[in-house]
């Protein structure tokens, strides 16, 4: 009899899209310098960044504007970015040469597994997740990321003291993440009492985020401190 192999859902589908030629030249190019090729081993952050300092660690950067912008705003920091799609990476790659950016990057991959394999238990400061995929239709909500094992995988990788900081523009997808993050063993809830937070401003505030505010969307923060 055969054993049955376990399907690991995913919270996202590869949809590569095309790759500019310039972006395709930054892969090229810059990956080298600011990219992490991921194998079994876990990542020095001291050796990639030639440095020690708070390290934060960002699931699905998309084009790289965010990312960007915190890490010019906060130098002191060491940012990692991890998206599944190439073209994004590429764009990010871009952007870092173009600021002449030292403090970020990049992992093109599943964040799950990354984190499970790659990140030290107990060595990150934060870790932000803003805009995931809602997977909007019931019937997908399994495939969100937010859920009751994945956020005890990310307490396992901060430190005491870290945090973990989601945004979404759905409001679905924000009562979700307050209903399993609200009875996840090791967090404190940071926001109001009904778990939200407002936008701190080390979050930029993006074009797409903008322009949904001025059409009326909103847009929710929740941030959860490990305790222990």
């Amino acid at each position: 009899m055969t054993e049955k192999i376990k399907r690991t859902i995913r919270s996202f589908v590869r949809r590569e899209g095309r790759m500019t030629p310039s972006q395709k030249q930054a892969l090229e190019k810059l990956w080298p310098r600011f990219g992490i090729d991921v194998d079994s081993e876990t990542i020095n952050f001291e050796k990639e960044f030639g440095r020690q300092a708070s390290c934060i660690f960002e699931i699905g950067f998309g084009m790289g504007d965010s990312l960007i912008s915190m890490a010019i705003a906060n130098p002191e920091n060491n940012y990692i970015g991890i998206d599944v799609h190439r073209p994004g990476v590429g764009n990010l790659l871009k952007k870092i040469e173009a600021n002449e950016i030292a403090n970020v990057r990049v992992l093109c991959g599943d964040a799950v597994e990354v984190l499970k394999n790659n990140i030290a238990n107990e060595s990150l400061d934060a870790v932000y997740l803003f805009f995931a995929d809602p997977w909007p239709k019931k019937k997908h909500h399994k495939r969100r990321i937010v859920q009751s094992e994945f956020v005890q995988l990310v307490r396992t990788k901060l430190k005491s003291g870290g945090v973990f900081h989601m945004a979404t523009d759905w409001q679905d997808y924000a009562e979700h993440m307050i209903e399993v993050m609200k009875p996840a063993e090791g967090f404190i809830n940071k926001g109001n009492e009904d778990g939200f937070f407002e936008r701190p401003d080390y979050r930029p505030l993006t074009k797409f985020e903008n322009r949904g505010i001025k059409l009326g969307h909103g847009v929710w923060d929740i941030i959860f401190e490990k305790s222990n």
